[in-house]
């Protein structure tokens, strides 16, 4: 299981402030994952991927830059030097821990078509079972863009496939909003087709340059899914020394929006947590929404389950369950 982490701010950001010099940055999320639903295999060393907007808006060429490399994160010199000198409005970091797919940088992520970027923490429950229906349904400029061989990219695949024209110069917030809900369907369908009752860990991000959508989502009515957090407000900077940084709000404003697979820092009132089933859409003014992904798997926050999701999935398989902030804080005091 992966790590991610997303940017977006009214103001561009140096890399460094996410990737490198917060305590429990992307790069300490890599050999010190605290929220982990696989505590098996905590390293998250197979490689990592940044990728970054300029600064200056240009409709006709605006197109993600991507840094890969399958060295672990904490031990890539360049990405520190590249991060104390690049500044954008809107970031993705990722971390990658191998499900599936070999170790390579066309595996690495985030997965670029035009202006998109797209990332995934999780798995698909046994994609070879799917694999094959999922790509006899892709139309050619979707299914000729894949590179690798992760399920993460045939599901980037199939996301391109739900949107009116992939190739397009520009999307509403709705296009990509529903060709989300729209993949995550075809991917429950193609599993219920294919006789599957394992979950899937169905942590999507994508964004265009100027809307994020996030999902944090399992394929299950019982279990908890993925861990995954957001933060807002006007300023994020560093007090005290150490890593230590803290979300500032001066006023109602939200000039930076943050999605993390784990809280960048240990103030617990800077972070809140994404509900299980639930898609964050962050808009281009700056307006976050978070919205449940109702389908068969769905459970209403008004039912007594959704407050006790048990993980009985994570039991079966050997994993621990995701601990909550207090445990970060806990260990943070500790270490």
């Amino acid at each position: 299981m992966c790590r991610f982490v997303v940017y977006k701010g009214t103001s561009p950001v140096e890399l460094s402030h996410l990737l490198t010099r917060p305590c429990h940055s992307i790069i300490n999320q890599a050999f010190d994952s605290r929220l982990r639903l696989d505590r098996r295999r905590p390293m998250n060393g197979d490689g990592f991927g940044v990728g970054w907007y300029d600064s200056v808006y240009d409709e006709e060429s605006y197109q993600p830059c991507i840094f890969t490399s399958i060295t672990p994160a904490w031990n890539n010199v360049n990405l520190v030097r590249l991060a104390e000198k690049i500044k954008s409005p809107l970031v993705f970091g990722h971390v990658r821990a191998t499900t599936a797919g070999s170790l390579s940088l066309d595996n690495c992520h985030p997965f670029v078509h035009g202006r998109l970027m797209f990332m995934h923490n999780g798995g698909i429950a046994d994609f070879p079972l799917v694999k094959r229906k999922l790509q006899a349904d892709l139309p050619d400029v979707a299914f000729n863009k894949v590179q690798g061989n992760t399920d993460s990219e045939w599901a980037f695949a199939l996301f391109l496939s739900k949107l009116p024209d992939p190739n397009a110069k520009s999307f509403t917030t709705a296009m990509l909003r529903d060709a989300m809900f729209k993949t995550i369907a075809s991917l429950n369908e193609y599993a219920e087709e294919a006789g599957i009752t394992e979950p899937s860990l169905m942590n999507f991000c994508v964004t265009d340059g100027e809307t994020v959508i996030a999902t944090r989502y399992i394929s299950s009515k019982t279990d908890e899914a993925a861990s995954l957090w957001f933060s807002s407000g006007t300023t994020f900077s560093e007090f005290g020394g150490g890593g230590h940084y803290k979300m500032s709000k001066a006023d109602k404003r939200e000039n930076i929006i943050m999605v993390a697979s784990e809280p960048l820092t240990f103030e617990r009132a800077d972070w809140m947590e994404i509900k299980t089933n639930n898609m964050v859409v962050v808009t281009p003014k700056m307006n976050l929404l978070q919205i449940p992904i109702v389908d068969k798997f769905y459970v209403p926050p008004s039912d007594p389950a959704s407050l006790t999701r048990t993980t009985e999935f994570a039991r079966e398989k050997g994993l621990l369950v995701p601990r909550n902030m207090e445990a970060m804080e806990g260990e943070e005091l500790e270490s």
